[in-house]
């Protein structure tokens, strides 16, 4: 799984190898990418490179965009009274949510500061 967020005029790509040999039997491969674009000026490219020499492996590449919308943020905020910021970063929070699970509880809340801190910054998005 590939995690991307891209602020401003920002670019994330990815590039990926899967290679599955001869003789990798009934295999089974996924490769999920996902990206949150905050703005209008950014983008997400994905590349992947696939080399499967078993013929009766399986394989799947899945690749998802979103971006943070005034229609998201009008919902998250007539609903719980938040202000765009709060909105934006329960949005970028929950993407991340998966990330936040694997990683050791003191930088999962570190990464949620900086993160609050960066959409504060910001201001207004969408």
């Amino acid at each position: 799984m590939a995690k991307s967020i891209s602020i401003e005029d920002g670019k994330a790509i990815y590039r990926g190898l899967l290679r599955m040999n001869k003789g990798a039997v009934y295999s089974k491969a996924h490769v999920q990418c996902d990206a949150l674009l905050i703005n209008d000026e950014s983008t997400s490219y994905t590349f992947p490179h696939d080399e499967i020499y078993e013929p009766t492996a399986t394989f799947a590449h899945e690749a998802t965009v979103g971006r943070i919308g005034t229609e998201e943020l009008t919902y998250l905020r007539s609903r719980g009274g938040l202000s765009e910021d709060e909105a934006s970063s329960m949005i970028v929070l929950g993407f991340l949510d998966d990330v936040m699970k694997e990683i050791p509880m003191e930088f999962a809340v570190e990464m949620n500061r900086l993160i609050k801190l960066e959409m504060n910054k910001l201001g207004a998005v969408g």
